[in-house]
């Protein structure tokens, strides 16, 4: 990121039909900025964080406070059940209706979140490759539960090995969906993303950024670990867990999978802060290089 960045209030208001959408990586600052910036234009936020916008996940997720919600109308927060996966076109479709209802009331839409892939799905759309196939992605589960996630990798990187480069082989969802994508067309997913790229801009887009130096956010994730830890995130954990969570998309978000692993007895817990924050920050790395190529303005969230 960028170093003696300009201050947040050197941005310029939105030009007619502008989005801004606010990214970076975790614990960066996002949420603030969006809301400043919505009081600065009159705006209204939208959540483009794929645990945000589940219901009972809470204190790990970095959701808005009460607060917060004052400063700022907080949409595609606590909107969808757990236990019915939402997918990147079903965000997209729901982020438009939401940018339409704003700007239909006179206010500005801003756009904020780290799940980089459905920003990129409501802006540019998504590669037209085949529709989910339920059976394919519940044998490839059941293939990652008996063999390990990095066995259906190496499946993966033996059809398509530009996508298993890409991809983290615990990141379950997106390994299989890139298997079931060549098993369904024959094609590998990033054939397809070469040939169709993303569909024609929905969005003329404007990114902007939090600047931190990266022992600086570094330290801004244990902090925010640890006091969410404090703030009950075990207790919310087990909770959940008791409801029949755990076969929740969100419960396999970083953070909440550690915890989740500490209830079930394999984390310790005098090592759990310090597992959340190393596997947090392994997500950041991954967020940075998503966004690396990416025109982003970065700022300083100054006073």
């Amino acid at each position: 990121m960028a170093q003696n960045a300009p201050s947040w209030r050197t941005i310029e208001p939105p030009r007619e039909g502008e989005l801004v959408v606010v990214v970076g990586p975790t614990a960066s600052g996002k949420t603030e900025l969006a809301i400043r910036l919505a009081e600065r234009f009159g705006g209204e936020i939208i959540n483009a964080d794929s645990v945000q916008i589940y219901r009972g996940y809470d204190v790990g997720s970095g959701k808005p406070t009460a607060e917060e919600r004052a400063r700022a109308p907080h949409h595609l927060v606590d909107v969808a059940d757990p236990l019915v996966p939402l997918d990147a076109q079903t965000f997209a479709e729901l982020g438009e209706r939401a940018i339409e209802d704003v700007r239909r009331r006179g206010r500005v839409p801003i756009v904020c979140g780290g799940t980089f892939l459905w920003i990129k799905s409501l802006v540019f759309g998504l590669a037209p490759a085949p529709p989910a196939d339920p059976a394919i992605r519940a044998r490839h589960a059941a293939f990652a539960e008996a063999e390990g996630r990095a066995a259906l990798h190496e499946k993966l990187a033996l059809v398509d090995p530009e996508s298993a480069a890409r991809l983290s082989p615990n990141d379950l969802v997106r390994v299989s969906r890139a298997l079931e994508i060549h098993e369904l067309s024959g094609k590998p997913q990033s054939q397809w993303f070469a040939e169709h790229g993303f569909r024609e801009k929905r969005h003329d887009a404007r990114l902007v950024g939090v600047a931190w130096p990266r022992e600086t956010l570094d330290a801004r994730i244990r902090a925010r670990v640890r006091a969410w830890l404090d703030a009950g995130w075990i207790d919310e954990v087990r909770a959940l867990l008791d409801a029949g969570h755990a076969a929740a998309r969100p419960m396999g978000s970083v953070g909440y999978k550690q915890v989740r692993a500490h209830l079930e007895g394999s984390i310790r817990r005098e090592e759990l802060e310090d597992a959340i924050v190393r596997a947090t920050r392994v997500f950041a790395r991954r967020q940075r290089t998503w966004l690396r190529d990416e025109p982003v303005l970065y700022v300083a969230l100054d006073a």
